[in-house]
């Protein structure tokens, strides 16, 4: 059974997550980030957590956005087979929720409609979208705007198959150790393992919308994951980078099948906001 789903219910709610999600911490943040206060050992990150907490409330408050930095708008749109869409065209549709919530929600506009001439486009467009056709008739738009403090920071590293499991674990301290206070840390490390070099910088990005209470359902990559993220917090980096026991809240790792001859490996940090909101229509 076919379902319609007008196009402009799709620019609404993307106008909608664009000034959600620069204003509000998502809830797993929001949880992570409080009990890192608790957890950190070093006064001066548990300083810098402090006025971390109390920026993020006087944003909720008076409505102001969590970081001057609101970001390029990523879009995962996963649309199920059974759904026909009626209206504008869909990726006219997302811009023009990007537009909208850009513009009516005040957000700074960061987007350059060419990478060498950089002329802004005024309205933060266009944004980055991936694609998905999945089984059913439901629409589930995930927004991610993407600072570029914390991207700028991110690698990729094309392994050779003998350097196994230390290799991608190498790449990811090479990484962090690299990005220090740059990323803005307390930092979310999204990385992808396998595919090819566009794919795998593709499951980085993804495994950063994943909530960071919850581990890959993939055994040994949830160790990985555990793991990684203790020896992150050894590296002495810290809130801030001035030093601390928590440099990262979460580790999230994505894997895919790969050629026999290659280990793709991508490293997609995002600072301590990691802003994400999901919908379902």
């Amino acid at each position: 059974m076919i379902r319609t789903v007008q196009t402009e219910q799709i620019i609404e709610n993307i106008k909608e997550m664009c000034i959600e999600a620069n204003h509000y911490l998502s809830s797993d943040m929001d949880k992570a980030m409080k009990t890192a206060v608790e957890t950190e050992k070093s006064e001066l990150g548990k300083k810098i957590l402090n006025q971390l907490q109390d920026n993020l409330k006087i944003a909720d408050e008076e409505m102001i956005p969590i970081c001057q930095d609101t970001g390029m708008a990523v879009i995962f749109l996963e649309v199920g087979q059974d759904v026909h869409f009626e209206g504008i065209a869909i990726e006219d549709a997302i811009n023009e929720g990007v537009r909208r919530g850009y513009t009516e929600g005040f957000l700074r506009k960061s987007v350059v409609g060419d990478p060498l001439i950089r002329e802004n486009t005024k309205d933060n467009t266009p944004a980055v979208i991936h694609y998905s056709i999945v089984p059913g008739d439901k629409v589930k738009i995930t927004l991610a705007p993407k600072g570029f403090g914390s991207e700028n920071m991110s690698r990729v590293f094309m392994l050779k198959p003998a350097d196994g499991m230390e290799g991608v674990k190498n790449a990811i301290l090479t990484a962090v150790k690299d990005a220090g206070p740059n990323a803005c840390p307390p930092m979310v490390v999204g990385v992808g393992v396998g595919g090819t070099f566009e794919k795998c910088a593709l499951l980085a990005k993804q495994a950063l919308t994943r909530p960071v209470d919850e581990h890959s359902d993939v055994p040994y990559v949830k160790e990985m994951e555990i793991e990684m993220l203790e020896r992150i917090n050894k590296l002495g980096i810290g809130p801030g980078g001035l030093g601390g026991t928590t440099t990262a809240l979460a580790v999230n790792i994505n894997t895919y099948p790969t050629h026999i001859a290659g280990l793709p490996v991508a490293i997609n940090i995002c600072c301590h906001v990691n802003r994400h909101v999901v919908r379902e229509l």
